[in-house]
């Protein structure tokens, strides 16, 4: 009996993919949830939940705690070790569980609601991280050899989709009522919603867990292959999905990640970049509200503009990867459009929405463009063996990164006497570092063409 299709393999390849980008929507939207909806906590008799703005900052802070303190390296060592089904079950599990401790403490209420919801956002983070370095994980190894910037790109901009569905959604699901104190129901309207997709993507999971098993069995490949082609043994060269066990990796192996100086830049390049866009979402009601005179809807379609415009440009950009390659080039455009989108939040005259609307279409362009042409590059710079590792140290770094700088930037933003710009500030300092990183990439891989960091993926 021949071998089945090229089409064939390569249908269950965007199968799988399809499956993968489920979960990821749904964490997203839970983690932004609150996010155009957080004047909710301007006041604590705004809620029978009784939060007040220092309470709810808490709260976000748990997500990352688990995480900065080992916690993703863990899991990134168990994703080798017990491969991606295992492993990446556990901690979609756990995101879930997460996410439905938040839930009960919501509609719970109570003294204890905000230490319920701590722990909750604190297994919900991890689990998330976790299975969001297993998905990445997945997509490197399903499509090998292939569009992989592509299928990382269409991720990236279907999770980053679950982010503008919460930003629009959660104003609809919980309106804004002068004087209105919202029940402990109304302010868990967001959180139901997000257990809904949490369960679509637990399910989602499930088959792709039977579909990478079959996988194994069957080597799919999203390669081309001529049907009925004779079957041959596979090799280390083949790009199919390579087996889930792994025996061969060893913990020693970390080390041997922590010392690729490569994967630092890489690294460094994704905490200052990122940084510069995420903690700026967590104030941008803060900084566009003020810098340009607009309502808080206003300001919060604004922002959206991020990730909508990722759902268009993050695909479209991975295509180019894949085609054209030159990965740092890209690396080094998106870094420059971020900086000159923060120059302008600074910088731009003051009072006129059109310059906020720019910078968003500039730092949109930047979100798309950087990590389309950096997350493919990942698989190039470490052995398969320890790919979820490396993806899960990156994750590290970026954790803490994120942190830090969410904390420093409501530290600045606190003081008597600063405003937007002063925060603006130390955006447009990442941002230069991002830049600073990226020309770094581009000579390494000028002077070391066979990391192929600039090939085409096919």
């Amino acid at each position: 009996m021949g071998v089945p299709s090229a089409k064939f393999y390569r249908s269950a390849a965007w199968i799988a993919l399809a499956c993968l980008v489920v979960p990821m929507f749904a964490s997203y939207y839970f983690d932004d949830m609150f996010s155009s909806i957080s004047y909710l906590f301007e006041n604590p008799a705004l809620t029978e939940l009784g939060w007040d703005a220092a309470q709810y900052g808490f709260y976000a802070s748990g997500y990352s705690v688990l995480c900065v303190f080992g916690g993703l390296v863990l899991g990134g060592i168990l994703l080798d070790k017990w491969g991606v089904r295992v492993s990446g079950s556990l901690f979609v599990g756990m995101m879930v569980l997460g996410a439905g401790g938040v839930l009960w403490a919501l509609l719970k209420g109570g003294p204890m609601s905000l230490t319920v919801a701590y722990v909750g956002v604190m297994l919900f983070g991890l689990g998330s991280e976790i299975a969001g370095t297993a998905v990445t994980r997945s997509i490197a190894k399903w499509f090998k050899g292939g569009p992989m910037a592509l299928a990382m790109g269409l991720q990236l901009a279907i999770a980053r989709l679950g982010t503008a569905f919460a930003l629009v959604l959660s104003p609809k699901l919980v309106q804004q009522l002068d004087g209105h104190v919202y029940t402990l129901a109304e302010t868990a309207r967001p959180a139901l919603v997000g257990m809904g997709l949490m369960a679509l993507g637990l399910i989602l999971w499930a088959v792709f867990v039977a579909l990478d098993a079959s996988a194994e069995k069957g080597s799919f490949s999203v390669t081309k292959k001529k049907a009925d082609a004779p079957e041959k043994e596979p090799s280390s060269s083949d790009a199919s999905p390579k087996s889930d066990k792994s025996d061969d990796f060893r913990f020693k192996d970390v080390l041997g990640v922590l010392g690729n100086k490569n994967f630092w830049l890489l690294g460094l390049l994704c905490v200052v970049f990122y940084s510069s866009i995420i903690a700026f979402k967590k104030f941008a009601g803060a900084i566009l509200v003020p810098r340009f005179d607009i309502p808080a809807q206003t300001a919060g379609w604004m922002v959206s503009m991020l990730p909508f415009s990722t759902v268009i440009f993050a695909p479209l950009f991975g295509m180019l990867v894949d085609k054209a390659g030159k990965g740092t080039r890209w690396m080094i455009i998106g870094a420059f459009l971020a900086l000159a989108a923060h120059l302008l939040l600074a910088f731009a005259p003051a009072g006129v929405p059109f310059w906020g609307y720019l910078s968003m279409i500039l730092l949109g362009f930047g979100y798309s463009l950087v990590p389309a042409a950096l997350w493919p590059s990942v698989p190039k710079i470490v052995p398969d063996k320890v790919l979820g590792t490396t993806f899960a140290l990156i994750f590290w770094v970026q954790n803490l990164g994120l942190m830090s700088f969410k904390w420093i930037a409501g530290v600045i933003l606190g003081k008597p006497g600063n405003g937007p710009v002063s925060v603006e500030l130390m955006f447009v300092a990442l941002c230069v570092a991002a830049l600073a990183v990226a020309l770094i990439l581009r000579r390494t891989s000028a002077t070391h063409p066979e990391l192929q960091l600039d090939t085409p993926n096919k």
